[in-house]
């Protein structure tokens, strides 16, 4: 599955019209990367810029980003009501979907190092990235800003980690980091009193409220035994909230910062609001998300409202974002549309890209049948695939709501968890088998003129082979893994639907066979034995693994067939 990662340069530039387009678009400039923001502000003189991409694109992005802004913002000319140290005053890198903290701290180092010695800019990394403790706060390190920077450098305890100990005066110094995906969230109540929405924000907090003796608001504080006062904590942890009034809506809010989502989620922050505003006779009516949010917080939020109602969690991503959407009011004061707000799906409606699984099933059709020779075999294996976890995840679904099985909810509701897991892996490779065909088709088209080009000609027709037996490989491998599913639908399942696991059953084994065919059509060009070799015995030993399952469920299922 596709990793993300998150960058959000801050350059010392919000004024200059012309300046923030040629910053952003050499951004842009990089293949792979989405650019999702662009905030200047005027009174700041600073701009913030959000985009994604894979890892190694959004340092590339992020190194152009550096460049353009080197070469275009004089830090000795700048002015301006924020903190400031650099042309690029901070760059940090956040994960998004399927990347791990080592992965994003690796962007940081790559792209400081590079900022350092080819643009000759002191790095300093902060936050998760920090190679020393004592720099891990970004305030610390932007200490003195760019006005005091020229005798800060020279001290031995602030060599940058990266690029020259000496203070560079056009473009000052640079922050680059990793750190945590900050959501902006906003909690809606039916008050326009900013003392009730300070309550609720207090008690939800993590800093909560400061200890009184008679427990009023206005009490006598409770001191420690330094004279500091104590403080009660709040319910949630990497929690900031306050209390406001929105003249535009005309009601208080709960303004919330999560630092961590995945220690306190946006859907835990919001069931916290409902459970303080209800104890002080308060209603939560609604929420709004400033900003974006990764998928995964309204997937998992989907998930937790639907296991609240002792239902089946096995929904597609679809539906677990708008059950998360009606269950948080995050429409309430203006339409949340989840192409705009989250990431993920941001990124695919401005994707050039043409999808098949986006497809209507005639449009699949008739694409497939059309002269074109993708999408072909192993697009259609894939599809066949996805169409087996779907019906065995049918049948998980249909037994976790049926009457007098509530005490087996849960375990129906994994498996049909597992099979939209499924399902989506598969329909990724409905794609990417086409995409895996394109780069034959572009290895193949390169030009054969030179000995040279001769040589790279082959090389990459060697690679986009390798990897088009590889894809089917993958959904041979996945697929196989609906078989599990399957047995325990067949064993276990709703009986009504025992003829929907067995024809799930045939679909996974004629996905399996059919990506079998295509791995080993593109096995047959390959010049790398050894790679032909390990790849044919992986495939004997999945074709005679899937027989034998298909073999234990297919009788199951005649089994119960004949007793109907």
């Amino acid at each position: 599955m596709q990793k993300l990662i998150e960058c959000v340069p801050n350059f010392s530039e919000g004024r200059d019209a012309d300046v923030i387009r040629q910053i952003t678009d050499a951004i842009k400039s990089v293949e792979g990367v989405s650019l999702l923001d662009v905030d200047p502000g005027a009174t700041t003189n600073r701009t913030v810029v959000t985009f994604v991409g894979s890892p190694d694109a959004v340092v590339e992005a992020a190194f152009r980003g550096i460049q353009k802004a080197a070469e275009l913002i004089d830090m000795r000319k700048h002015k301006g009501a924020h903190p400031r140290m650099g042309a690029t005053d901070v760059c940090p890198f956040i994960p998004v979907s399927n990347v791990s903290w080592d992965e994003v701290v690796a962007c940081a180092e790559k792209l400081g190092k590079r900022v350092g010695e080819e643009l000759k800019i002191p790095v300093y990394l902060y936050e998760k990235a920090a190679k020393d403790p004592a720099r891990s706060n970004l305030a610390v390190i932007r200490a003195g800003e760019y006005e005091g920077f020229s005798k800060k450098i020279k001290d031995r305890q602030w060599k940058p980690d990266f690029g020259p100990a000496e203070f560079n005066a056009k473009s000052g110094a640079t922050a680059i980091g990793a750190r945590e995906f900050l959501v902006a969230y906003n909690v809606n109540l039916n008050t326009k009193a900013v003392r009730r929405a300070n309550a609720v924000a207090f008690d939800v907090r993590e800093n909560g409220r400061v200890k009184t003796e008679d427990g009023t608001p206005t009490g006598k504080p409770v001191l420690d035994e330094k004279g500091e006062p104590v403080r009660v904590p709040g319910m949630l942890k990497n929690c900031k909230a306050i209390g406001w009034y929105v003249e535009e809506y005309g009601i208080a809010q709960v303004s919330i910062n999560l630092t961590n989502i995945d220690i306190t989620p946006v859907h835990a922050a919001f069931d916290a609001c409902v459970e303080s505003a209800s104890k002080r006779g308060l209603r939560v009516t609604g929420s709004e998300i400033v900003g974006m949010v990764p998928k995964k917080s309204l997937l998992d939020a989907g998930r937790h409202y639907l296991r609240k109602q002792n239902w089946s969690e096995g929904a597609s991503e679809e539906e677990l974002i708008d059950i998360a959407i009606r269950s948080m009011g995050l429409s309430e004061l203006k339409p949340f549309d989840p192409k705009e707000k989250i990431i993920e799906l941001k990124m695919e409606a401005s994707s050039p890209k043409k999808s098949l699984v986006k497809m209507d099933v005639r449009a699949f059709c008739n694409e497939t049948l059309s002269d074109s020779p993708a999408p072909g075999g192993g697009s259609v294996a894939a599809l066949m695939g996805a169409l087996g976890a779907s019906l065995g995840g049918m049948v998980a679904n249909l037994s976790a709501g049926k009457r007098g099985w509530e005490e087996k909810v849960k375990f129906f509701s994994d498996w049909a968890v597992k099979a939209q897991q499924l399902k989506d892996e598969l329909l990724f490779l409905v794609d990417e088998d086409t995409a895996a065909f394109n780069k034959v088709m572009a290895a193949f088209a390169l030009p054969k003129q030179s000995e040279e080009e001769k040589r790279a000609r082959a090389d990459a027709i060697e690679s986009a082979n390798k990897y088009a037996a590889e894809i089917p490989l993958r959904v041979m491998e996945t697929s196989c893994r609906s078989y599990e599913l399957l047995r325990e639908m067949a064993e276990k399942g709703n009986p009504n639907s025992i003829s929907d696991v067995g024809v799930g059953a045939l679909a996974t084994r004629a996905c399996i066979e059919g990506a079998a065919m295509n791995v080993r059509i593109n096995l047959a060009g390959l010049k790398d034995e050894k790679f032909k070799s390990d790849v044919s015995q992986k495939l004997q030993k999945i074709r005679g693994d899937s027989e034998a399952e298909f073999q234990k469920i297919n009788q199951i299922v005649e089994a119960k067939l004949n007793k109907s």
